[in-house]
C-alpha cells in the first residue's frame, strides 16, 4: 500500500481526507505543519505528499522550495480556489500536481494514482527541464527560479533552454550563436550580451556565478548551484 503524508492545516479536511484514502487502501501519516511535514519526510519517507499551500507556520510554496532541497517525493499541492497564478508558482516550486477546492475525495485519490504511477514508471514531462530550483517550461515558453516567475525576452529564454536541456556541459559561444540564432558565428559580442542580461534576471554575476559558468577558452555551462560549504569548527 503506498504511503501518503497528508499536509493541511484544517484538521476536520484533514480528517475527511484521511477516511477517504484509507478506504482506497492508502496508509496515510498526517500533520498540520511545515515544519511538521519536513521532519515527517527525514524521519519516516512517504511515496506521496498532499501537500496544503494555507500552512500557519511556513508559507506552502515556501515550505516546498525547502522540500525540494532534501527530498524528491512527488507533491500534489492542494489550494481552497482555482488561482492560475498560483497554480503556476506551485508547479514552478516543485510540485508534481495542483488541485484546487472544492475537490472530492476520489478526485484527489485518482490525482495520486496519476502521479505514483509516474514516479514508478519514471516518466517526467517531456517538455520541462528542472535544474536545482531553475525550472524551464518549453511548451508554455515559461521559466521559473525558485517558483516566481522569469521575464524574459525571445533570446533569453531560447538560450536558457538551451542550456538548461544539458546541464554540465561546456557549450562553446559558437555552438550557443549557432543554434539559439541560427546563423553563423560571427564574434563573441551577442552571445556575452545576452548571457549578461540572462545572468542579472538570475541574480547572479560573471564574477559570482551560480547557474551560468564560464569555462575560460572553452564556453558555457549550465548547472546547479553546489550547496555551501561548512567550515570545520576549531577545537
Amino acid at each position: 500500500m503506498a504511503k501518503v503524508l497528508l499536509v493541511l492545516d484544517d484538521p476536520s479536511v484533514r480528517s475527511a481526507l484521511r477516511m477517504c484514502l484509507s478506504e482506497a487502501s492508502y496508509t496515510v501519516r498526517e500533520c498540520g505543519t511545515a515544519l511538521g511535514a519536513l521532519r515527517a519526510v527525514l524521519d519516516e519517507p512517504s511515496d506521496v505528499m498532499v501537500l496544503g499551500l494555507g500552512l500557519p507556520d511556513i508559507e506552502g510554496l515556501e515550505m516546498l522550495k525547502m522540500l525540494r532541497t532534501v527530498s524528491d517525493i512527488p507533491v500534489v499541492a492542494v489550494a481552497d480556489r482555482q488561482d492560475e497564478r498560483e497554480l503556476v508558482r506551485a508547479l514552478g516550486s516543485g510540485a508534481d500536481d495542483f488541485l484546487a477546492g472544492p475537490f472530492s475525495g476520489a478526485h484527489l485519490v485518482a490525482r495520486l494514482t496519476a502521479v505514483l504511477r509516474r514516479a514508478a514508471t519514471g516518466v517526467v514531462p517531456a517538455d520541462v527541464a528542472r535544474v536545482g530550483g531553475l525550472v524551464v517550461d518549453s511548451k508554455r515558453r515559461e521559466a521559473f527560479l525558485d517558483g516566481v516567475p522569469l521575464d524574459l525576452n525571445r533570446k533569453e529564454f531560447d538560450l536558457l533552454e538551451f542550456l538548461a536541456w544539458r546541464p554540465g556541459v561546456v557549450v562553446p559561444r559558437g555552438e550557443l550563436f549557432k543554434r539559439v540564432w541560427l546563423r553563423t558565428y560571427r564574434g563573441e559580442r551577442t552571445v556575452d550580451v545576452h548571457l549578461s542580461w540572462l545572468r542579472r534576471k538570475l541574480g547572479e554575476s560573471a564574477a559570482q556565478p551560480r547557474y551560468l559558468h564560464t569555462v575560460r577558452h572553452v564556453g558555457i555551462k549550465l548547472e546547479a548551484p553546489q550547496p555551501a560549504r561548512r567550515r570545520p569548527v576549531s577545537q
